[in-house]
């Protein structure tokens, strides 16, 4: 498992905040405290919860809500769903699913956290004025 925190600005239907985010390579989800969901966007229901197992042996976790949020990444736009998860060690994760999509990199060497340049090209003009 490798980590990287960084900040990391989010957008929703409700608003924005940047969020120090754990970057988790040991994470298969990505996931937000209810708190900062609430402040971003609608929270939705899922239809069938999940039951995801954690680091502790033999500890699951169930997760029944979700958040679709934007967010960015030197000035890349990018979207995703975050499993809300009450009692979060951190204030926001991002899971390797995730990271994989957006062909995002951790660079330990210098601390930071790197987007594809490929990836930016591929991403629609974002439309803010």
């Amino acid at each position: 498992m490798s980590i990287i925190k960084v900040p990391v600005l989010f957008m929703g239907s409700k608003g924005e905040k940047t969020i120090y985010t754990l970057f988790d390579t040991g994470a298969t989800f990505s996931c937000i405290l209810p708190e900062n969901a609430d402040e971003i966007g609608m929270i939705e229901k899922m239809r069938i919860p999940l039951e995801v197992a954690t680091a502790s042996r033999g500890h699951y976790i169930k997760i029944s809500e979700t958040l679709r949020s934007d967010f960015y990444l030197d000035d890349i736009r990018m979207s995703d769903e975050f499993m809300v998860v009450p009692d979060l060690s951190e204030e926001a994760i991002i899971g390797v699913n995730t990271m994989q999509k957006w062909r995002i990199k951790l660079d330990f060497e210098h601390d930071r956290v790197i987007v594809d340049p490929k990836v930016a090209k591929l991403i629609l003009k974002d439309l803010k004025k």
